[in-house]
């Protein structure tokens, strides 16, 4: 499904990547696997964004990774998280914007309730790891592999 926020995205992007890099120097976002008791894996789409990918987004100042974890899944996902989430890999994320890491976080414990973001994530659906939409995102696939199938972990996103 394509709307008016996919299509102005790549438009908007250089904007917020210019202001991201004069507010911040350096970027720090979070990605969460949650997975359920069968093992599936939840993915989102996004309303400005092409394909499936793991919930996530940026830390915020003052907040830790871990918050920024939780949080996101909550806002994007409906997800509350009991327990701390695991963090599992560190990634620089320089070939998409340079100054940008990304932390893989996963959570089994959860429960779910309404999503609070409202506007950015078009859908949610969970995903065995071995079948995946075909439009998942090259990165999503990537995590997934190292979490699931054993590929070892590519420090770059």
């Amino acid at each position: 499904m394509t709307t008016w926020r996919t299509r102005i995205e790549p438009f908007t992007r250089p904007l917020f990547f210019a202001w991201s890099r004069m507010s911040r120097g350096m970027t720090l976002g979070v990605r969460g696997v949650a997975v359920d008791a069968e093992g599936r894996v939840l993915l989102v789409k996004h309303t400005y964004l092409a394909g499936w990918w793991l919930p996530g987004g940026g830390v915020d100042k003052g907040e830790t990774t871990h918050g920024a974890a939780i949080r996101e899944l909550r806002e994007e996902a409906g997800l509350i998280v009991r327990g701390e989430p695991r963090l599992l890999s560190v990634h620089s994320n320089e070939r998409f914007f340079p100054g940008d890491h990304v932390l893989v976080f996963r959570v089994d414990a959860f429960d779910l309730t309404e999503r609070t973001s409202h506007g950015e994530i078009a859908e949610i659906a969970w995903f065995h790891p071995d079948a995946l939409p075909e439009d998942a995102t090259r990165a999503t696939r990537d995590r997934l592999a190292e979490i699931f199938g054993g590929a070892a972990p590519d420090p770059n996103w």
